[in-house]
């Protein structure tokens, strides 16, 4: 009897020790989980208060001919309405003002962006891409070259203007001439690519207009 009772409380024992709860692992001894790495891509611009963004798309170059695309997003909740060309004005690397004729159309820096404006509306979320087009050049040398390091864009005469991020300067040599291409609407990804140019740019005066 002794034997069996011996026995029977080594088994409850056993049971007793089977439900005793497990340590906890030393954490201490544990490699800390990787920290996630923070994101280096800018905030995109915030929206503006009459409900639009406008960036740039890229620069295209050939033969001293550039082009930039400006893409406006309408990020509102209602419709925008667009007729025209955008109203672009340009600061030097100190933030003054520079003193630039902007062509409508883009004559006479070159042909192929002369379509006239049309009437865009712009529904939350739909997108309209325009160009800025220049020439690199360098014709007098008593004349200071200009580079346009910041750049400002109303979406048309007479509306606010709004900074835009460059990812280079507007190198327009001494010639002081940027021309605009109308609003249109835009669905795609790409920047905007110049036409190949034909010869060398007209020296006829134009009604322009001087910022």
């Amino acid at each position: 009897m002794r034997t069996a009772a011996r026995i029977g409380a080594l088994a409850s024992m056993v049971v007793l020790a089977g439900c005793a709860p497990t340590p906890a692992p030393d954490r201490a001894s544990e490699p800390a989980p990787p920290t996630p790495a923070a994101s280096t891509a800018p905030p995109p611009p915030a929206c503006s208060p009459e409900g639009i963004r406008i960036t740039e798309l890229g620069v295209d170059a050939a033969m001293g001919l550039r082009a930039m695309g400006l893409e406006l997003v309408n990020c509102g909740d209602r419709p925008y309405v667009l007729r025209g060309y955008p109203a672009p004005s340009l600061r030097d690397a100190d933030r003054d003002p520079l003193k630039v004729t902007v062509i409508p159309g883009a004559r006479p820096i070159t042909s192929g962006f002369d379509q006239p404006p049309a009437r865009i509306v712009l529904h939350p979320g739909e997108r309209a891409s325009a160009a800025l087009l220049w020439r690199n050049l360098v014709t007098d040398a008593t004349v200071v070259a200009s580079n346009g390091a910041y750049l400002d864009v109303a979406p048309l005469p007479g509306r606010p203007s709004y900074p835009v991020e460059l990812d280079g300067p507007i190198d327009l040599g001494n010639t002081g001439r940027l021309g605009v291409s109308a609003w249109k609407r835009y669905n795609g990804t790409s920047s905007t690519n110049p036409p190949a140019p034909s010869g060398p740019p007209s020296t006829a005066p134009t009604p322009d207009s001087r910022l």
